[in-house]
């Protein structure tokens, strides 16, 4: 039985096919897509929430409107936050094997944050 999880909103979708042969993850944006191994995504999402941590950590040490850019790196992935604390844009660039990148603006990256946040994404970041 092919069990799928999918979810989206505005200008991002995130989704995860634990049963697939090979690609089991999926980011996207508004008008591109890419699957990831089951590795580039748990890469992916555990960079996407660290990197929320780290702005929520650097919001009371920064002026009001003052940006800031926080990167975090593994050998498959490498994710960028950029932006206010309050409001930064995500983008991400595969390092291995083949070649992909993508980017969301602000609203679209913090519904997508939230949602690794939630089952049964959090689980996935977790193995």
């Amino acid at each position: 039985m092919m069990m799928r999880h999918v979810v989206s909103g505005e200008g991002w979708r995130l989704g995860w096919s634990p049963n697939a042969d090979h690609f089991r993850g999926l980011v996207a944006g508004q008008y591109w897509a890419i699957e990831l191994t089951a590795a580039e995504f748990q890469d992916f999402c555990r960079a996407a929430q660290k990197l929320k941590a780290e702005m929520t950590a650097m919001a009371s040490l920064l002026m009001d409107e003052e940006r800031i850019t926080c990167e975090q790196e593994t050998a498959s992935i490498w994710v960028e936050a950029e932006g206010i604390p309050s409001r930064y844009g995500l983008r991400f660039i595969l390092l291995a094997g083949r070649k992909g990148e993508g980017a969301w603006p602000a609203a679209a990256a913090a519904e997508l944050t939230s949602a690794i946040a939630r089952p049964p994404f959090s689980q996935i970041s977790q193995i």
